[in-house]
């Protein structure tokens, strides 16, 4: 057997966990599709109430809420899938999850008035602007409940990846090292060479500037306090305030270099860092 073999198996194993959990979660979402299209159908006209004496099952109206249902999920997933890809694997944050919420309405939005007009004329009723506009209100609502039941655990979790457990790659000549960002302290530039700082005072030398570090790593993690320093939050260990407006910050982490022990933030950053801060 040779020695790639048991990392193939694993990677195998590992492959096929993911894609049984990924059903597993898929598979759940459509039950609580069903789950809710039962419900909505039921309570809509009086004749599908449970307890009414001449009950009717909603089959159309079943059918009919399932295949927008299975729609919205197509248009949520991929959406997800791209803002994952784009914003959430670097941080999860108020802003990215609202253009997430709203960029997908406004896809559901586009697939809903067609779809509403193609359907309408199917069934050889006339398309009446008021009744379409209440359907999507109504539609728009629903969906924005739903897909934020569906993913808010997803999104949960890639927050608590995003901080604690990511890592980045540093790159130094010939040299590769992967730090998780709980083991950073901090990151400083001096004669135009920037140096990664590790909890226990090891330093690393690296062939990023600290522009290009900032466009990596977390922003909720990590804070700019100046143009040659960006510090991790759990590296701080006691904030001072001093002349002028100015906040002088100690970090946990013994550094010689007497810039990075004690650092000084301007009266101008010092809203924003505190607001970061906390």
């Amino acid at each position: 057997m040779s020695a790639s073999q048991p990392t193939k198996t694993a990677l195998k194993t590992v492959s096929l966990k993911f894609n049984h959990s990924s059903l597993w979660s898929w598979f759940q979402k459509l039950i609580a599709f069903i789950i809710f299209s039962l419900v909505v159908n039921h309570l809509s006209t009086p004749e599908s109430f449970p307890d009414g004496e001449s009950y009717r099952f909603p089959v159309e109206g079943f059918l009919s809420t399932i295949v927008l249902c299975i729609l919205i999920g197509i248009i949520a997933g991929l959406n997800f899938k791209f803002y994952k890809k784009r914003y959430f694997s670097k941080k999860v944050e108020i802003a990215s999850i609202s253009w997430y919420m709203v960029s997908t309405l406004g896809y559901i939005t586009v697939m809903y008035i067609p779809l509403g007009i193609v359907l309408n004329k199917i069934a050889g009723g006339e398309t009446e602007l008021y009744y379409l506009l209440i359907g999507l209100l109504i539609t728009l609502l629903l969906s924005f409940i739903l897909i934020g039941l569906a993913y808010s655990l997803d999104i949960y979790n890639l927050y608590k990846l995003s901080l604690k457990d990511n890592e980045i790659t540093i790159e130094s000549g010939t040299k590769i090292t992967k730090l998780t960002y709980e083991n950073i302290a901090c990151f400083y530039s001096e004669n135009k060479v920037v140096y990664t700082v590790q909890n226990d005072g090891t330093t690393i030398t690296t062939d990023f500037t600290l522009n290009e570090l900032e466009e990596k790593i977390n922003d909720q993690l990590f804070f700019r306090v100046n143009r040659q320093i960006i510090i991790h939050k759990d590296a701080v260990d006691q904030i001072e305030k001093i002349a002028n407006g100015k906040l002088l910050i100690r970090l946990k982490t013994s550094i010689k270099n007497a810039a990075i022990s004690e650092i000084n933030i301007s009266r101008y950053k010092r809203k924003a860092f505190m607001t970061w801060f906390q």
